[in-house]
Order: structure tokens, then C-alpha cells, then sequence
């Protein structure tokens, strides 16, 4: 019999991670509304037990926060008991406002990506370091984890991992059009973009960036000078400029 985890939101964060958890705990879903509840349910493709936020009882139960951090206390307020294991994704949420207003006996903040729902997510975590090897095992079922040794270095992790994808996703678009503009076809261009960034998430694990745009770029190749167009268009500090932004959200 599987153990039951429970996910209290039913938004695209708690469906991504609950992909990747379906195969190994039975699921069941907190919300707002049944008929959302029943969407929940039939994109993920598994029966799931479907409860209302209201007077919810989480006494001793594994627990995955994923509502709006706008909406935490609201929520707060509709649930009772005493959570065994919480384990809270709510940018920017601090442990001493999870404290404020939610139960629970242990409480780790963690922060995955949309990856999470092909297994492929990049999860930052930190928090009661009691539960540091039952949080990394757990989230280790959606892609890769690091348990971080303060709660500054998550929000920094979640304007990277967290915010990544919308990021990488308007690269990966903009590459696209780049192709379509010099006269590709829009599906290869997809395809060849698509290829690009499969290879280039393999080959980044074990080659510094660095060095892997030196082995690229020959003396007055295409790749130098397409770089330098890229370094025109001050791409590189457009990047730090969005992490430090994303950044300073979780601070308000």
C-alpha cells in the first residue's frame, strides 16, 4: 500500500510535481472548488482523493503547499490540525510566516520547476535540517536536488531554477524566429532548437561554459559572430538584470 502525500492547491506547480509523484505515493488534493479538483484528476491521470480547504484536517499528514503566497493566510485560516511534514513551494514565503500561519511539526521551504512533470526539475530546498534526507529523497523523484544553508540562497535559486524555464523558453522562441526570419521552415526550426537544447542540457553538466564557447567559436566563424551580436544586444546583462529582479519580488 502506498503512503498518502497531500497536495493543498491544485495549480500547475502541485500538478507538475504530482507527475512526478504518482507512481510512488497515492495523491490527494486540497482545493477550492470540486470541478477543479476533477480537472486536477483527469490531467494527471491517476484517482486522486479530492478534499475542500475548508475545516481540511492535516493531523499527521505529508504535506506539499502549493497555493499563491498572496494567499497563505487565507488558506491559514480554513485548515486544522497539526501537519506532520510540511513542505511549502510559495516563492518568496518565509519559514517564519509558514509558522505564522500554517501547523505543522517540521517545515522545509522548497522550490522546483515546471520540469518537475518529466522528471527533470532543478529543486533548491532548506529548512528543518531534521528532514533534510527524507526532503531530498522525496523531491529527488522529480529531477535533481540541493539543500541550501539559508533562506536568501532559495529566493536567489528561485529567480534561476524556478523562474529558468520562462527564460529559456523565450530563448529557445526567440532562436526560432531567428531561423524563420533567414528563411527555415517554423516546424524544422522547432525540431533544430528543440535538438539544441537536449544536447546542450547533457554537455553542460561536465563542461564549463567558458570552455565550451571557446571550443565553439573559431577565429571569424559564424559562432563569433553571432556572439557578438548577442553581446550587442547586452543579452549577458539582460540575465543578471532578470535575476536580480526576480529576486527582489521575493523580497517584498
Amino acid at each position: 500500500m502506498k503512503e498518502t502525500i497531500t497536495f493543498i492547491g491544485n495549480g500547475n506547480m502541485a500538478l507538475s510535481i504530482a507527475q512526478g509523484l504518482k507512481d510512488i505515493f497515492d495523491i490527494e488534493v486540497v482545493g477550492r472548488q470540486i470541478e477543479k479538483l476533477e480537472k486536477f484528476e483527469k490531467n494527471l491521470g491517476v484517482k486522486i482523493k479530492k478534499e475542500i480547504y475548508e475545516d481540511f484536517d492535516m493531523t499527521d499528514k505529508k504535506v506539499i503547499l502549493c497555493v499563491k503566497p498572496a494567499n497563505l493566510q487565507e488558506v491559514g485560516l480554513r485548515l486544522k490540525g497539526v501537519a506532520d511534514e510540511l513542505y511549502s513551494v510559495l516563492a518568496g514565503a518565509s519559514i517564519s510566516s509558514l509558522k505564522e500561519n500554517i501547523k505543522a511539526k517540521s517545515i522545509v521551504r522548497v522550490m522546483p520547476n515546471l520540469a518537475a512533470s518529466v522528471g527533470k526539475s532543478m529543486t533548491t530546498m532548506t529548512g528543518d535540517g531534521t528532514l533534510r534526507k527524507e526532503a531530498e529523497e522525496l523531491f529527488k523523484a522529480i529531477g535533481k536536488t540541493v539543500w541550501l544553508s539559508s533562506e536568501k540562497e532559495v529566493d536567489i535559486a528561485t529567480a534561476v531554477a524556478g523562474s529558468g524555464p520562462a527564460y529559456l523558453a523565450l530563448i529557445h522562441e526567440a532562436l526560432c524566429d531567428g531561423a524563420v526570419k533567414q528563411g527555415m521552415k517554423r516546424t524544422d526550426a522547432i525540431e533544430v532548437t528543440n535538438g539544441l537544447f537536449s544536447g546542450f542540457g547533457d554537455l553542460i553538466q561536465t563542461i564549463h561554459p567558458a570552455i565550451l564557447k571557446d571550443g565553439v567559436m573559431s577565429p571569424g566563424g559564424t559562432t563569433a559572430a553571432g556572439y557578438a551580436a548577442l553581446e550587442r544586444g547586452n543579452v549577458r546583462n539582460s540575465c543578471i538584470n532578470a535575476i536580480e529582479d526576480a529576486y527582489m519580488v521575493t523580497q517584498k
